[in-house]
């Protein structure tokens, strides 16, 4: 089941003096988290609230925002670690593109054979490409590299359709 609410980034700090929050992005730029009209923050219970963005500029790698509610540089400092969600609804994708929250869970298939290996378990950034962290049926962990030698397709239905070498599942 897809996630309603997707992490997007968390605030590491205050900016100024007029409560800008300084926000680490976790999209594949910072310019759309810059560009989004709201985030959420997790309850306690589990629900979602909504905080409308007033405005928001990229800064390096971070997004200055200033959220709604009158927010001052201590309650900001306060909020520091707290994670922001976006609602998946909001998230611009291009025809044909896939949220990196929807590949955890795919099968990976060999695409010459039909063999399920297991289920990516995790996605990590690596400084060339991303890692794919494969599940195997027995617990034990493959890495498998996001480049085209190996990844020949992901498909959110046949799941990640691979290519191996020897010793990958051996």
């Amino acid at each position: 089941m897809k996630k309603e609410f997707l992490e997007c980034g968390k605030i590491v700090g205050a900016h100024g003096v007029k409560g800008l929050a300084k926000v680490e992005s976790w999209c594949d730029s910072p310019k759309i988290l810059a560009a989004q009209k709201r985030v959420f923050l997790a309850e306690k219970d589990g629900s979602y609230k909504e905080v409308k963005i007033e405005s928001a500029s990229v800064s390096g790698p971070l997004v200055l925002m200033m959220l709604s509610g009158g927010f001052d540089r201590e309650q900001i400092q306060g909020m520091k670690n707290t994670v922001l969600y976006l609602k998946r609804e909001d998230i611009p994708l291009k025809n044909g593109a896939i949220l990196l929250a929807d590949i955890i869970g795919l099968d990976v298939v060999d695409i010459d054979t039909g063999i399920t290996y297991g289920r990516v378990k995790d996605i990590t950034e690596a400084p060339r490409s991303r890692i794919y962290v494969v599940e195997q049926k027995d617990g034990r962990e493959v890495l498998i590299p996001d480049v085209k030698e190996f990844i020949k397709e992901i498909d959110a239905e046949r799941g990640v359709l691979i290519r191996t070498i020897p010793g990958f599942f051996d």
